[in-house]
């Protein structure tokens, strides 16, 4: 790449003239809109929600960041089953106080990173350990999606009607994805969605009803702590939840490595891995004070800064704004309300088998050699646990999930097994984080 090519159109600190800030931040909240919104429509929580505590999470990452780190964040998809279990467990209140006590997690982190470095967090989250919980995280999803794109949500019974829906969908992203160049290959998810909700609506499977009685301007439905529920803390959910973060900080140090490469700048040292892991909680925590699931940083939205070379949080911030804004319009929030199931099924049977694929390539590009016991045996527990749905009952009401305890699992077999030390020099997240744009 040339020093033309690679030199920014706009550097971190630089704003965009009126005419083009609000094209420039429209293009970051589509980026994030299908995948943002997905969440929330899986898990039971108010789309509008997801939104405002998107835009309100990424201003606060903004500022702890000091203004240095052009990330958006949107919902992540590394929660979506243990929100779905904590909802059906402990309601709404319970999932939301496992989300508050993840983004503590985090900021408990952070500030250990700040005493400590970052070193020791890499060493045991190496790709042998994060690479098959990422493979969990998909292919745990695998029966949700078919469910949703196969079945009549009314009868819960298969539909060859309902089942066309979710293959036209899944098609269009397909299409989008490999044959769309520029800004429409950063949206196939959102291009998708539209294509899939016009073909359902002439089959007949949309209600139009609620957006049309919607009104303009609404207030979403938060789910706010002393107001629906009284917080109390739950070891059952604090298991459930927080060994999640093991996965999330892995993805959150691979997307500011490559963030990094991008912008040209080291962002692990200036502002800080620590500030951006605590940016991260923060937005965590801010969006389980409201009812939103909890928030992470996205690839898609980095790719889009690295194809248009607009590196400006001025941009961010205004795509921020947007989606609070959005968050607010009834009539957006109904439209999202409306989008059948077998639509949402079909973008994810490629989303969570992305999920799945992008865990392999980790192994993969990081040159992981599964012919070494040592790494075979790591990883094919993680897979098994994870996958075969292994859980340990503590108590009555406490419970380790399979998702969590292949974490766990994979952590402690890395740190006790020997032949596991990483040499300094070596960057261990480097290959497969180069152009990762594809999870959230």
């Amino acid at each position: 790449m040339s020093n033309e090519n690679s030199k920014p159109i706009l550097g971190i600190n630089e704003a965009p003239t009126p005419g083009k800030f609000f094209i420039l931040s429209l293009q970051h909240l589509f980026a994030m809109f299908g995948a943002t919104i997905l969440v929330p429509i899986l898990v039971g929580i108010s789309p509008g929600v997801a939104l405002i505590s998107s835009g309100l999470g990424t201003l606060a990452f903004l500022l702890i960041t000091k203004g240095q780190v052009p990330a958006y964040l949107g919902s992540s998809f590394a929660f979506i089953i243990p929100l779905q279990t904590a909802f059906a467990s402990d309601g709404p209140g319970g999932a939301m106080m496992g989300a508050l006590m993840a983004g503590i997690v985090y900021g408990i982190v952070a500030l250990i990173i700040k005493a400590t470095g970052h070193k020791w967090l890499v060493k045991i989250l190496p790709p042998v350990v994060v690479g098959p919980v990422i493979i969990v995280i998909g292919l745990s999803l695998a029966s949700t999606a078919v469910s949703m794109a196969m079945n009549n949500p009314v009868t819960e019974k298969y539909s060859l009607l309902h089942f066309s829906v979710a293959l036209v969908t899944l098609a269009i992203v397909i299409i989008s994805t490999i044959f769309f160049k520029g800004f429409l290959n950063l949206i196939p998810v959102l291009i998708g969605i539209i294509g899939g909700y016009i073909y359902a609506a002439i089959v007949g499977i949309v209600d139009f009803t609620k957006v049309i009685d919607a009104k303009v301007f609404v207030m979403p439905d938060f789910i706010i702590p002393f107001v629906d529920y009284t917080p109390t803390f739950s070891w059952g959910m604090f298991m459930l939840m927080v060994p999640i973060a093991v996965v999330t900080l892995s993805e959150h140090i691979g997307h500011q490595m490559v963030l990094s490469k991008v912008v040209h700048k080291d962002l692990i040292k200036q502002p800080g891995l620590h500030r951006s892991i605590m940016g991260d909680g923060v937005a965590t925590i801010i969006a389980s004070l409201l009812g939103g699931p909890p928030n992470t940083t996205y690839g898609e939205n980095i790719g889009v800064l690295a194809i248009t070379r607009i590196y400006s949080i001025y941009v961010i911030g205004g795509a921020a704004v947007f989606a609070i804004i959005f968050g607010f319009v009834g009539k957006i929030t109904a439209l999202i309300g409306s989008i059948p199931t077998p639509v949402m099924g079909g973008i994810s049977i490629l989303l969570f088998g992305i999920i799945a694929s992008s865990g392999l390539r980790m192994l993969v590009d990081s040159k992981v050699d599964l012919g070494i016991n040592r790494n075979l045996i790591i990883s094919s527990v993680i897979l098994v646990i994870g996958i075969g749905g292994a859980f340990i009952q503590v108590t009555k009401t406490v419970q380790i999930p399979a998702m969590a305890l292949a974490a766990i699992v994979g952590v402690l077999l890395n740190i006790i097994l020997p032949g596991g030390e990483v040499p300094e020099d070596v960057d261990i997240y480097e290959a497969h984080i180069e152009n990762d744009d594809s999870v959230a």
